[in-house]
């Protein structure tokens, strides 16, 4: 038999593990002993804060990031295929979920591996459940262009798409482009259309608020390199 999958959800800000991650997802997680993680260190130090029972240098990890090559994939579900139970840990929020992970995911299902993802936190969702705007259709955009111009015209499809068909536009960017971001977004989209702005989610600094973008043009907040999630509705 085959180990099970887990997929954890890491806290965004660690001063928020007892609000994010249920009693039982931590005893689950402490219980492991191997994990595929993005940073090793960074993975150490979250399973040290939920009570890990295997000493920390002794813990099995393999690493999955942006440049983890497919064809290394098949040797990260070893332990699985061994029988082993592994947890599969972003680096904050949900695995796979603008994060690494998915192509994994898929080659466990095609080797019959269970799969089974954690109760934790997403700024994906905590941002659309506090929008106020609407969260029975809506899109994610992951990254948009980094050039000007081209970030321009894909604000401006979003807005349209989303006022044709009444769906949410949500999008990220790097922390240190945030503040450019927010200003083109003014700039570009029309008085009327909502833009929500959740910074910082579960940080004591959490910021969340939604206001046509003529109120927005009056007083932009300072979110440069704070994490960000942005909301359009037209």
């Amino acid at each position: 038999m085959t180990g099970t999958l887990y997929l954890i959800p890491s806290p965004i800000s660690q001063e928020s593990i007892a609000w994010v991650l249920p009693t039982a997802v931590q005893q689950c997680v402490a219980g492991l002993s191997h994990f595929i993680v993005e940073h090793p260190k960074t993975a150490r130090q979250f399973l040290k804060q939920i009570g890990c029972k295997q000493p920390l240098q002794a813990l099995q990890m393999q690493i999955l990031n942006e440049h983890t090559s497919s064809k290394d994939l098949p040797e990260l579900l070893r332990p699985l295929l061994a029988g082993n139970d592994v947890g599969l840990l972003s680096e904050a929020g949900c695995p796979a979920v603008a994060d690494p992970g998915a192509e994994l995911i898929r080659l466990a299902h095609k080797h019959s591996i269970p799969v089974t993802p954690l109760v934790g936190p997403s700024s994906i969702i905590l941002a659309l459940m506090a929008s106020g705007l609407n969260g029975q259709r809506f899109a994610f955009h992951g990254y948009l262009p980094v050039e000007s111009a081209a970030r321009v015209q894909k604000i401006m499809e979003l807005e349209k798409l989303s006022s044709s068909l009444q769906q949410t536009q949500i999008f990220i960017e790097a922390p240190y482009r945030n503040q450019k971001l927010l200003e083109q977004l003014v700039n570009v989209c029309r008085d009327t259309t909502d833009l929500c702005i959740a910074s910082h989610l579960t940080f004591s600094s959490e910021l969340i608020a939604t206001k046509p973008v003529r109120e927005w043009r009056k007083c932009l907040p300072d979110i440069n390199k704070i994490p960000a999630i942005f909301l359009l509705y037209g």
